[in-house]
């Protein structure tokens, strides 16, 4: 929605955190409408009387580099509440009237603070504790207040932790409420919007439906659009939203590129063309992908050479159907951040995603990329209010790459047969023993590496498997799921016994971070 909308809502601006979208999540889930705006482009005379409240969020910047960046200063001065976040609490209070200075001692990761004053924004925050725990990231931090402002609460690195303004209703938080790590954090971010902002409950699963729904028949009018299907939780949901949004001018694309599940094109036909009744073009690539594929072993390098020639095949398709402008995809909010920032900021990148980082220059369609503000649960609620089956959204998430990111070195026909088997057995063990929807996600990965076995009184020099399995709200962290002993070692000796090619099994658990949900 634009910055005139007349729904009531929160206005969050952007400095350039990796967090914004967490922001916004965290509204989202408690019942209010929420826009996202960079702070480059904000004004003060574009901010009506919908905007309840501000948000000022973190960012890579400092309170040094300010005047390098545009900011209407008279947006903190409008009477409409002000919550700063991080570098957001930097920036208001520099603008206020405050100091800010590089830390003696920084502060990442868990800190405790300690309530110094009572406040309606931390109004059963602290559930009758003295200490919370919360996130903090910060090199830099406010040394002196500005006047008429409060200190709430302190960590011991941070001396205004938590300040507030109360006539003025202006409000800081030196840490990120916003992330799971932080103890109670919704509760904060609650307070500020219901008792401070005012405002009611506007926004539901359903409203965000139809507001997707409308922003897709605006940007793309009465032109075609193909979409890139895999059959995955995202690309399903793009395509049935589209679906539901344009109808027949939407034709889906669902390129076999020999690189996905056991059985997988079967069930995307099944379920898209036969059951769903979309336009559904079939095309089966696997020469060409292992081809392009032959003797790459750098992953960044399997990346592009997968996302373009995706784009290609597309491209190709396209000129076949007259009046075809756009391409759909199902790029979420995780993907863009680990390879660009949403806002142009300064964020690091992670890693190419084949949505976004391996695209070409020169793509001759235009993007729509409706989830791409979104996080897979949200995702997988939108389809269910899509009327998607629950086996499709509950699927474990897979890379548009598909297993040539879970085989390390150099791909093959022979590494990949041996990859979808032992992966289809873990994923039905999991399915079997209850233990599929306790996982965010889980899958096989063949490692480069040959190791000595022994079985019967044979030698065996064959691959090494890699199970991972991992818990997660969204995707951003993650940890290991803890699996009992039993369940280890029936899945080890069926893989290694039903599947000629791998001798050992062995497990990952490390968390992200410090590692990445895949290896590649």
């Amino acid at each position: 929605m634009s910055l005139d909308s007349k729904l009531n809502r929160i206005l969050i601006i952007d400095f350039g955190s990796q967090f914004t979208q967490l922001i916004a999540r965290r509204i989202r889930e408690l019942g209010v409408f929420s826009e996202i705006v960079s702070h480059k482009k904000v004004k003060n005379k574009n901010i009506g009387n919908s905007t309840k409240g501000i948000i000022l969020s973190g960012g890579p910047l400092n309170v040094y580099e300010i005047k390098k960046y545009s900011f209407d200063k008279k947006i903190v001065e409008k009477g409409i509440p002000v919550l700063g976040i991080c570098f957001g609490h930097q920036i208001l209070s520099k603008l206020k009237g405050g100091t800010v200075k590089q830390s003696k001692n920084r502060e990442f990761g868990l800190a405790n603070i300690i309530k110094k004053k009572d406040s309606l924004l931390i109004k059963n925050f602290f559930n009758n504790k003295k200490k919370m725990k919360v996130w903090m990231s910060h090199a830099d931090q406010v040394s002196k207040l500005p006047k008429n402002f409060d200190v709430i609460a302190s960590s011991q690195n941070s001396k205004f932790a938590i300040v507030e303004n109360k006539s003025k209703k202006l409000y800081g938080v030196q840490f990120h409420p916003e992330v799971t790590h932080t103890e109670n954090g919704k509760k904060l971010i609650s307070n500020f919007i219901f008792f401070i902002c005012r405002i009611k409950k506007n926004w539901s699963s359903n409203d965000q439906k139809i507001k997707l729904i409308k922003d897709i028949r605006n940007q793309v009018g009465n032109c075609k659009v193909i979409c890139a299907l895999s059959g995955g939780v995202d690309s399903s949901v793009v395509a049935q939203l589209l679906n539901q949004a344009i109808g027949k001018k939407l034709y889906c694309i669902f390129v076999n590129t020999g690189l996905l599940r056991k059985n997988e094109e079967k069930q995307v036909v099944t379920t898209f063309k036969k059951k769903l009744k979309m336009n559904l073009i079939y095309v089966n690539a696997e020469k060409e992908f292992l081809k392009k594929l032959k003797n790459v072993s750098d992953p960044e390098k399997k990346r592009k050479i997968i996302g373009n020639l995706f784009i290609k095949i597309f491209e190709n398709y396209a000129k076949k159907i007259k009046g075809v402008k756009f391409l759909a995809q199902g790029t979420l909010y995780p993907d863009l951040i680990e390879s660009k920032s949403v806002t142009g900021s300064k964020t690091s990148k992670i890693k190419s995603h084949h949505n976004v980082g391996g695209l070409p220059k020169k793509m001759k369609l235009r993007l729509v990329e409706p989830l791409k503000s979104l996080f897979k649960d949200e995702v997988r609620k939108l389809g269910l209010e899509l009327n998607l089956s629950k086996e499709i959204i509950s699927r474990h998430p897979f890379p548009g790459p598909g297993l040539a990111i879970r085989m390390p070195g150099k791909i093959t026909k022979e590494k990949i047969n041996i990859l979808k088997e032992a992966d289809n057995y873990f994923i039905q063990a999991l399915k079997e023993h209850g233990l599929y929807h306790k996982i965010w996600q889980a899958y096989a990965a063949l490692l480069p590496v040959k190791t000595v076995g022994v079985m019967g009184d044979n030698r065996t020099y064959e691959y090494l498997c890699l199970l991972r399995a991992i818990t997660s709200e969204d995707g951003m962290t993650a940890d290991f799921f803890e699996f009992k002993k039993s369940f280890f070692q029936m899945i080890s000796n069926k893989i290694v016994n039903s599947i000629r090619g791998i001798n050992r099994v062995v497990y990952d658990i490390t968390s992200k971070p410090p590692s990445t949900i895949e290896l590649e």
